[in-house]
């Protein structure tokens, strides 16, 4: 029997977890009724569980029969975000303000089935698998802590090979898969600037000094910035996402403040933006006679395919769903994951499957949206794939 007919005798059990946990959405690191409903769809199965201690992480290891040999880790993150749900699904929400609007309760569903499939072949596989279920990728990075926990040596052994998958609600046709070799999704780190002048009223400018004139100069000028300091083709994106500022039309305040994302493609654009945004700050300021403290926060690195790794994973596609599932992406996504920190760790490769039900997929309303409608159908392959992976991994030694 293959993978793919394994994942069909699984599809009804793993689109129930699925809804299940679609109508208990949890937010950040600690997830109780997650963790609860992915211990309960693992209960009876051969594996060696272990729960997180700083989070509600699951992590299972099962043990080949023709082991020891290799270990494939696969992940699936299983946070929700603070969004208001509006779909017309009959599992909607029921955590009030939260939902899975990115589609990790199909992450969580598809890694459960990839267990189910692979349990049932575990007399055949050479070496050892592990399962990682993780919190808190939407928001303070579980994965660094699950790889501080040991999550990546939880076989007793380093993981030789990390795989994992996103699904997408929108942009692609149910059922394409798509990746790339080398950076695929963005790192993401965070600009704070506070402007420090001094307060009077708006009638006499000159009396004080005025930050907010300098605030917005300061805005137009990072644009400039990334456009003339950085290569074409190895992009900078600075986005300045909030500015906050006095507290009425005729009074000057003493401070104002912006905050801004950016997205960087390689560790040298990510350090030179760094010291570049930095200094352009600083010395906008000080030459309007006024003062700038700077916060230059890191956040999740480049997520790097493994460009063996992608080859493996994108031949493997192509044998169990054929060519016409999977397209190479041409340029990475400015999205940020935390599955980067695998990546740092260990070769490995991450995908995105479309679980897009629209017919118009262009017109589908994307990831984080509380429109956002993931089509559940998708499942099986999910989950035959992340098996699939697993096994042709391990028997390649």
């Amino acid at each position: 029997m293959t993978r793919r007919q394994l994942a069909e005798q699984f599809r009804g059990e793993i689109v129930e977890l699925r809804r299940a946990l679609h109508q208990v959405p949890e937010y950040d690191l600690d997830l109780p009724k997650t963790q609860q409903l992915v211990l309960n769809a693992l209960e009876g199965l051969p594996l060696e569980i272990t729960l997180g201690k700083e989070l509600s992480s699951v992590t299972a290891v099962l043990r080949g029969g023709r082991g020891p040999g290799p270990v494939v880790l696969l992940r699936g993150d299983m946070d929700a975000l603070p969004v208001t749900e509006r779909t017309a699904v009959p599992y909607i929400s029921q955590h009030p303000g939260m939902m899975h609007a990115c589609g990790h309760d199909l992450h969580v569903a598809g890694l459960v089935g990839a267990a189910k499939i692979l349990s049932a072949l575990k007399d055949e596989l050479p070496g050892d698998v592990v399962f990682m279920f993780q919190p808190g990728e939407e928001t303070s990075g579980g994965a660094p802590i699950m790889i501080r926990e040991g999550v990546l040596d939880a076989a007793g052994r380093r993981a030789d090979a990390a795989y994992g998958l996103h699904v997408g609600s929108a942009n692609q046709p149910l059922g394409m898969w798509s990746s790339r070799p080398g950076p695929f999704m963005a790192a993401a780190d965070q600009l704070h600037v506070r402007v420090v002048g001094a307060g009077t009223h708006g009638a006499t400018p000159y009396r004080g000094k005025d930050p907010i004139p300098v605030l917005c100069e300061i805005v137009g000028a990072l644009q400039a910035m990334v456009t003339r300091q950085f290569d074409v083709f190895d992009p900078v994106v600075l986005t300045v996402g909030r500015i906050a500022g006095g507290t009425k039309e005729n009074i000057i305040p003493d401070d104002a403040f912006f905050d801004a994302t950016v997205r960087t493609f390689s560790e040298a654009a990510r350090t030179k933006v760094q010291q570049a945004a930095t200094q352009l700050v600083e010395g906008m300021a000080a030459a309007h006679g006024l003062t700038a403290e700077v916060k230059y926060q890191l956040g999740y690195p480049v997520t790097v395919n493994n460009a063996a790794e992608y080859e493996f994973a994108r031949s493997t596609i192509v044998d169990l769903f054929g060519a016409d599932r999977f397209r190479e992406r041409p340029n990475p996504r400015c999205g940020a994951e935390d599955m980067s920190y695998v990546l740092q760790e260990v070769p490995g490769v991450y995908l995105n499957i479309s679980a897009c039900r629209s017919a118009d997929p262009d017109a589908a309303p994307d990831n984080h949206s509380p429109l956002a409608d993931f089509d559940d159908s998708i499942l099986p392959d999910a989950s035959a794939l992340l098996a699939e992976l697993a096994v042709r991994r391990l028997a390649r030694g």
